[in-house]
This record gives C-alpha cells, structure tokens and sequence, in this order.
C-alpha cells in the first residue's frame, strides 16, 4: 500500500510517500480504507523526537492517529463491526510505526467508534484526537458543571474549539483567548473572545471579576502562571501541554483512546451539538506541507489530509 513515513527524526522532509506492506489485522482490530486522516500537533512533534522519552519508534514509522474510513475486513474475534462500516478512530499504539497516513490502517475496536453521519469523512477525521482532549479534559479532569465559568485558551485550534463547543454544551460561560481574527469564530461557537498578549489577565477580569472556576490551556508556558491568577476560589486548571502546569497547582493530561467517549462525541455531532472546521485539506502526496501548515501554530479548527 502507499503511505507517508519518515526513518529517522527530524523536519517535514523527512516524510517521504512510497509503498509499505498491508498491516496485518489481529484479532480485536479491523482493517479500515482511510478516508481521511486529520493532523495533530503531536505528529510533528513525534516526527522530531520530542515524545521520544514514551514512546518507542519503531522505524520506518506511519505518521498519524487521527482516522475516518470505511471498514474493509473485521478481525476474527471482532462483532462490533463490518465490511462497509463507516467508522472515525484515534488510533493510538504504545508506540510510534502503525499510522494513518496511509491507504489502510489496521485498528484495534477500543480506538474506534462509528463516524457521524452529518460529518463528512474529512469533517469527522478531525473529530477523534481533538475531541476526546476536549471531552476527556473538561469532564474527567476539570469536571466543569453548569453555570460556571471557563477559560480556553487558543479557542479556535482544533482542540480549543471543540472544548469551547462542548462546555456550551454542558451549560458553561465559556471565556476563549484568540486572534482578532478569530474573535467572530469563537462567538459562533459560542464563546466570549479575548485576545492573547500582555494585559490578558485584565482583560479576563473585566468579563470575570470574581475570577474563573476552571482553564482549559492548550498553550502552555506564560499562559499557565496567569491563568492560576485567574482562577476563584476552588478554581481549577488544567494542561494537556505543558506538564509545568502542576507547579501551579493543576494538572496535566495526555488524552487516552475510549471507545465509549467517542461514542458519546458521533451522538453530539449528529445532534448537532458539535462540529469541526476544516481549514485545510492537503493529498497523501503533500503531508509534509500538512505538517508545516501545522507548524506555524496559526491554524483555525483542523488540517486534514485526504486518501484517494
């Protein structure tokens, strides 16, 4: 089969598209014909090295964990699942080789879920990855209730802007940091914009003055200090990128796949609950310009590369 690889760490010129071997498909896996496969910027940073201290590669690696396809053979113990099921998976190993920028990923059932039938497939490979960091952060960590106040920062990323989505949906003020320019985004989503850069703590209090009861960072560094000085009293906080987060009193958290969790994500997409942004779509062919438009951190919702 065709798929993107790289052999060794380092930048996007490292991933190269050529033919690998079809995965074998073990018994609690199905083989699925990727649709879709939407970028993280975990990917890139696996790509260089940086998770290199948990995660194993296991070279020539398969980027990707973000999928949406169509099932073409379930494994032998598998009942869960058909040729022809339309499925969305985040499709994570305990280590790094299997991925999904490739025509067909084996993925074991626990990783999977059924896509949304109002999503398209390149709409619902966004869904997986960002999704569950959002909804596993906010009621697993943060455990945010209605009529509360929440901060997110980077609102309109992938994952930002599914969090802000979702607390709405749970009934909480949502307070989102962006770019000017995505200050009408974050409103349609629901959220209150603020912008980033010096005096954002003012400019939080203006919208909070009795401070806010949890923060959703997706940013980490300076962010995390002045979000603790943000925070009322048995305020919360949370990271999913920078574990220096506990230094501040909060917690960090790398998301898990959960069948039942993204599950619970299809209903509320088809509900209409939530929905994901695709800025921008790329071929199998041009994934190490993915991984740049990724890079450069300014990316509204998800980029999402496509399989023919």
């Amino acid at each position: 089969m065709k798929a993107i690889s790289y052999a060794r760490y380092g930048g996007p010129e490292v991933l190269e598209l050529g033919e690998v071997r079809d995965p074998k498909v073990g018994p609690d896996s199905v083989l699925v014909k990727v649709r879709a496969a939407a970028v993280n910027p975990v990917d890139w940073k696996c790509r260089e090295g940086y998770l290199d201290s948990i995660l194993d590669a296991v070279f020539p690696v398969i980027p990707g964990w973000d999928v949406s396809g169509v099932v073409v053979r379930p494994g032998v113990a598998v009942a869960e699942y058909a040729e022809g099921d339309e499925v969305i998976g985040y499709v994570r190993e305990d280590f790094l080789s299997r991925g999904t920028f490739a025509e067909y990923v084996a993925a074991p059932v626990r990783t999977l879920a059924r896509k949304p039938r109002t999503l398209s497939f390149e709409e619902a490979a966004g869904l997986p990855l960002a999704g569950l960091t959002a909804y596993q952060t906010l009621h697993k960590v943060l455990r945010i209730g209605r009529g509360e106040t929440v901060l997110v920062h980077a609102a309109a990323g992938g994952v930002g802007s599914l969090a802000v989505q979702l607390a709405v949906h749970a009934g909480a003020r949502v307070i989102g940091t962006a770019s000017e320019r995505n200050h009408g985004f974050v409103r349609e989503l629901g959220g209150e914009p603020v912008s980033y850069g010096d005096g954002l703590a003012d400019r939080v209090r203006e919208l909070a003055p009795d401070g806010v009861d949890a923060v959703f960072d997706t940013v980490g560094g300076e962010a995390l200090a002045v979000s603790a000085a943000l925070l009322a009293e048995k305020g919360r906080l949370a990271s999913i990128a920078d574990p220096e987060v506990v230094k501040h009193g909060g917690q960090y958290y790398f998301v898990r796949p959960d069948h039942e969790d993204l599950t619970r994500l299809t209903e509320l997409a088809e509900e209409g609950a939530i929905s994901v942004h695709v800025s921008r779509t790329f071929p199998l062919e041009r994934t190490a310009d993915a991984h740049r438009a990724s890079q450069e951190g300014r990316t509204r919702g998800k980029i999402v590369v496509t399989v023919e």
